[in-house]
């Protein structure tokens, strides 16, 4: 029997839970495996549940998928234990044959300019877990008393802030957004929207589908500056008629900014649009304006010189705004006692096997997701990586397959074994690893019973609210006491 813990419940992890199960059961001799995935918190789905806008429903649909893997034979949830508090490294490298860690990229970027600690300026990742109810953010965190609000990058993550900030809330009710934050959301006083990139626009990262959501939504008119748009107008390296000649999503994307820059210049007033949202390229933040809160921002134009060097131009202007998002990107947090590169702020890793010091890998210690490889790629992305992973763990401890072997099918193509099958009947309870360490310290975990609870409760709630097909509980309290009602 090989005892594997996943550490995190998000898309690496399950996607890394799943291909270990199917994969060992596909070996030329079937290992039977058994996998505890182990989170913080006491609900799964990671990122999924806490990552992704309330109005992308076919994304969140992910989260059907990932639930058969936590209902597959030889897979255990094991919520609410948090590593380097409940547990140590030693524990789980003492308790199980291998551990994956994948934990995803929880901390944002920051700007690095004066006042960006002003009120009123805020990292972009905690307004997505105030809307997506993340337990660990108050549901009074944001007020949105202000009408201009800045969005700084120009991934998809800051399309879903500027999307989120600019429609109509009405169109959120039937989503699964928390109570409190649909009633602020509806008294949202933001009229303008302004999502401001560094470089031009064949050099963002959005994909074309999320930036076309942008131009559909009803009562938000979508403007670009026209000079901006222009690939040439601040590209002396052509670099990005270079990237829309190459990258189809670049040419997509161009498309829908052309269109957007055609009305550019025209007024809000003069268009009848509650509200406008303004995406800006080659600008970058110099500093955030205020004295007791955030009341604008200085920008400064930037360019590409023919040599390729990209940097400021000395030319600047000023933004009314009163409140900052900053979305530059997301960066891994150091796990305590395992390896991390804090210049990539990844955990150092070859095709997902933890290396040490020395660069020789780590018996029994992998990584997948944002921690192995950066914040890179989309949910998909991580099934493939996991399976690299995966791959390489039962190469090492299962007699899996070798360098210039074939490898095996990704796990999507592969079938769960029977419960009566390779992998066996899940076992009882009290002799899975990680028991009797979490006993020892009167640690109780949230089994997946006890989340289903979660689950049964915000559909509940969406009933009694008349809103849609489950309503988050918006706060730590409320989601233990629906997990466990006993302890009330």
């Amino acid at each position: 029997m090989l005892n594997v813990a996943v550490v995190g419940s998000g898309p690496a992890g399950l996607y890394a839970a799943e291909a270990l199960v199917k994969q060992a059961a596909a070996l030329p001799v079937p290992v039977p495996v058994r996998v505890d995935v182990i989170d913080r918190l006491p609900t799964p789905y990671g990122l999924v549940r806490y990552g992704v806008a309330p109005d992308h429903k076919s994304i969140k649909s992910i989260a059907q998928y990932l639930r058969k893997v936590l209902e597959s034979p030889g897979v255990r949830f094991v919520g609410g234990v948090h590593l380097g508090e409940d547990v140590t490294r030693d524990d789980l490298l003492a308790a199980y044959d291998a551990v994956i860690y994948a934990t995803g990229a929880m901390r944002d970027r920051r700007l690095g300019i004066p006042g960006e600690d002003l009120p009123g300026s805020y990292a972009a990742t905690d307004f997505v877990n105030w809307y997506c109810g993340h337990p660990d953010m108050d549901a009074g965190a944001f007020t949105l008393d202000a009408e201009s609000v800045a969005v700084i990058g120009v991934g998809n993550v800051a399309v879903d802030v500027a999307r989120i900030l600019a429609r109509d809330p009405g169109e959120l009710d039937s989503t699964d957004v928390p109570q409190p934050v649909l009633e602020a959301l509806h008294a949202s006083k933001v009229r303008e929207v302004h999502m401001i990139g560094r470089r031009g626009p064949a050099h963002a990262k959005f994909t074309t589908k999320e930036l076309r959501e942008l131009g559909e939504l009803p009562g938000v008119e979508v403007v670009v500056h026209a000079d901006e748009a222009d690939l040439n107008a601040f590209d002396g390296a052509g670099e990005g008629a270079a990237l829309a000649d190459s990258d189809r999503r670049v040419r997509g994307n161009l498309v829908a900014i052309t269109k957007w820059a055609q009305d550019g210049g025209a007024p809000p007033a003069s268009t009848g649009h509650a509200r406008r949202l303004t995406v800006r390229f080659w600008l970058r933040p110099v500093e955030i304006l205020g004295t007791e809160r955030v009341g604008g921002i200085t920008l400064e134009r930037t360019a590409i010189s023919a040599d390729g060097a990209f940097g400021g131009t000395g030319e600047f202007e000023t933004l009314d705004a009163q409140m900052v998002l900053r979305s530059v990107g997301y960066q891994s947090v150091p796990l305590p006692g395992v390896p991390f590169d804090s210049r990539a702020s990844v955990v150092p890793n070859a095709l997902g096997r933890v290396l040490g010091e020395d660069g020789s890998p780590l018996p029994g210690e992998y990584v997948a997701g944002w921690l192995k490889r950066g914040p890179t790629g989309v949910i998909g992305t991580n099934k493939s990586d996991a399976a690299e992973t995966v791959r390489c763990l039962l190469e090492d401890l299962a007699g899996g397959p070798g360098e210039g072997d074939t490898a095996l099918p990704r796990a999507g193509l592969l079938r769960y074994p029977d419960a009566a099958g390779p992998a066996g009947p899940a076992a009882p309870a009290e002799t899975w690893p990680l028991d009797s360490v979490l006993a020892g310290r009167g640690i109780t975990p949230v089994s997946y019973d006890e989340w289903l609870r979660i689950e049964t409760a915000e559909t509940d709630l969406a009933k009694a609210l008349g809103r849609g097909e489950r309503v988050k509980l918006h706060n730590a309290e409320a989601i233990w006491s629906a997990c466990r009602p006993s302890a009330d």
